[in-house]
């Protein structure tokens, strides 16, 4: 991809501000474009194994489905 070096304003809640300085040094990032990238390479790295069950618990059956609809 070929990216130009312009910029852009994007909106966000003051609150959200806060919270990407906040980040922005405990990254040491020079800028919120640095923070942000930093931001999504790490979110991009997560591994899909890290979402969901307990690895020691057993798949769900068909059975297991019915049950939990009834509830």
């Amino acid at each position: 991809m070929n990216y130009s070096m312009s910029t852009t304003t994007v909106k966000v809640k003051q609150t959200t501000a806060k919270l990407l300085e906040e980040i922005k040094q405990k990254y040491n990032a020079r800028s919120y474009d640095e923070t942000i990238r930093k931001l999504i390479d790490r979110a991009e790295r997560v591994p899909d194994s890290m979402f969901g069950a307990h690895p020691k618990m057993k798949s769900f059956a068909k059975r297991d489905e019915a049950i939990v609809h009834e509830i």
